[in-house]
């Protein structure tokens, strides 16, 4: 049973490299600080609440490690929770966790891998090509996590 788990997990792990090709090339650049993980925070904010959207917004460090953190009143209590996992799955793996949502409909695989959450709403913060940290939004439909954590992502362009 092990040795069958671990190779779904190799099956998986390489077919999602195959499938999302450079991502793993960028390199981990200095962690976001601060300063910067709040304003991440205030434009997340404001795209939630512009849409009248009751969201978690996680942003973690370049170890995805928790640096920010914000829940709207009336966020369902386990979007804190999977905000920081969408946060720390698109800095640990070095993509967006909409990547692993689109690849489970194809290859069950995926959902083995350990960390992986197969749901959009976590974004890779880049800055001068360098990932910094990571966004995680949680509240909504993925699509509207994930409107609402680009929000924060486009800072960094």
């Amino acid at each position: 049973m092990k040795r069958t788990i671990a190779v779904l997990l190799t099956i998986g792990a390489s077919s999602l490299t195959c499938a999302t090709g450079a991502a793993n090339a960028q390199a981990y650049g200095s962690a976001i600080n601060l300063e910067s993980a709040r304003k991440c925070l205030a434009a997340a904010e404001a795209e939630a609440r512009k849409n009248n959207w009751n969201m978690a917004i996680t942003v973690v460090d370049d170890g995805g490690h928790l640096v920010a953190f914000e829940r709207l009143d009336n966020t369902q209590i386990a979007s804190i929770r999977i905000s920081q996992m969408k946060a720390k799955a698109a800095n640990n793996f070095k993509r967006p966790t909409k990547v692993f949502q689109d690849r489970a409909a194809s290859d069950v695989a995926v959902l083995g891998l350990p960390g992986v959450i197969t749901s959009e709403g976590g974004l890779p913060l880049i800055m001068d090509g360098k990932i910094v940290g990571a966004v995680g939004t949680s509240g909504g439909t993925s699509a509207q996590d994930g409107q609402v954590s680009k929000a924060c992502a486009d800072l960094f362009k």
